[in-house]
């Protein structure tokens, strides 16, 4: 019984507009280190999978600049998108080249673009995760230990404990909850039975499958015709002319809010999605002004509390409190940081002006 890792790194990431661009995307930004965001998660897994048993799922625009970034693995470890459907055809792709490498594997699924501080944890808790699945035909996910009332994370709410392995318990997840309001999840918080959405999951590949089967048929059916082409001459058409078909849903919509095998390891890893600019200039060192960011040189006269990204030009900051600002050159943005999430707007606006330079 393999265990594959799956690296989900199709993304843009467009709150991370101007650095990130459809061809060059969140995933391989260096935001908080020496080390892109896909290498730092494909180090952490390595440890746990083999290099053959890692599958990236990419999209054919990022495909290049993502391998750059993982030289040490080969072409057929790369599994291609035509286009991005959401993470349940991703994970469904992923899933059928699983099982016909190993019909009786395991999936470890992973955004190739969060970032888990405390990596010993985390394997310690993706050993116990990978035994409970291959012992249970469960969908297992891994819920973080929540420290602030979080209106920009999904939660997970935990049901009733059904084992505990070197102290860490396995419950039944009783709901999950979409991005609330402040008051919502300040009594999610206080409740202690709420754990952010990590969008890590562990299962068997073929109880996903049995899953997408029962709850999204149309993309299930399109899958298995996809799974008849692997290692055909024409498997790459094919999967163009599913994809052009099936509809876009996430894992989370369609299986695993509606699902009656979920299970969660609530867990305190360090991890962090790193959703926007403002999560950045909250993860980074800051100096005595509470400054934060990668730039060539800083003139703060009455300034604080900002996040500057300009490694070629000098900026001057005047009178400035709470701002996010990202120099690219053919760019800038300049941000309140209460508004980092409507960063993703301004690329809304470019889509619509057709400035296809500037995605």
């Amino acid at each position: 019984m393999k265990v594959y890792a799956v690296l989900m790194a199709g993304g843009v990431g467009t709150r991370f507009w101007p650095r990130s661009r459809s061809k060059y995307p969140k995933q391989v930004l260096n935001i908080v280190n020496h080390e892109t965001m896909i290498q730092a998660t494909y180090k952490r897994i390595r440890d746990l999978v083999d290099d053959s048993n890692i599958l990236v799922v990419t999209s054919f625009d990022q495909k290049d600049i993502i391998k750059e970034n993982l030289p040490n693995l080969k072409d057929k470890n790369f599994i291609l998108e035509p286009f991005g459907r959401n993470t349940a055809p991703c994970i469904g792709l992923a899933a059928v080249h699983a099982m016909v490498k190993d019909p009786e594997s395991i999936m470890f699924v992973l955004p190739a673009d969060h970032i888990i501080q405390d990596i010993s944890k985390f394997h310690e808790i993706a050993k116990i995760a990978i035994k409970f699945t291959a012992e249970n035909d469960g969908l297992l996910t891994l819920g973080i230990k929540t420290t602030f009332p979080s209106t920009g994370y999904g939660y997970i709410q935990r049901g009733d404990e059904i084992a505990v392995v070197k102290g860490h318990p396995i419950c039944r997840v009783k709901t999950f909850a979409e991005k609330p309001n402040y008051d919502t999840a300040r009594r999610f918080l206080k409740s202690g039975d709420f754990f952010w959405n990590s969008g890590m999951f562990i299962w068997k590949t073929s109880t996903i499958l049995k899953e997408m089967n029962e709850k999204l048929p149309q993309i299930h059916h399109g899958l298995m015709e996809i799974k008849k082409s692997i290692g055909t001459s024409n498997y790459t058409e094919r999967v163009d002319e599913i994809y052009r078909r099936i509809r876009g849903i996430s894992i989370d919509y369609g299986v695993m809010q509606t699902s009656e095998r979920v299970f969660v390891i609530p867990t305190d890893i360090g991890w962090n999605d790193v959703g926007s600019w403002g999560t950045v200039y909250e993860i980074s060192e800051k100096d005595k002004n509470k400054m934060a960011g990668d730039y060539e040189d800083l003139i703060n006269v009455d300034s604080s509390e900002c996040y500057v990204h300009s490694p070629d030009k000098v900026v001057a900051l005047v009178g400035m409190k709470n701002v996010l600002v990202v120099d690219t050159g053919d760019a800038l943005l300049i941000c309140k940081k209460s508004h980092a999430e409507k960063v993703k707007d301004v690329v809304d606006y470019l889509h619509k002006k057709g400035l296809n330079e500037l995605l």
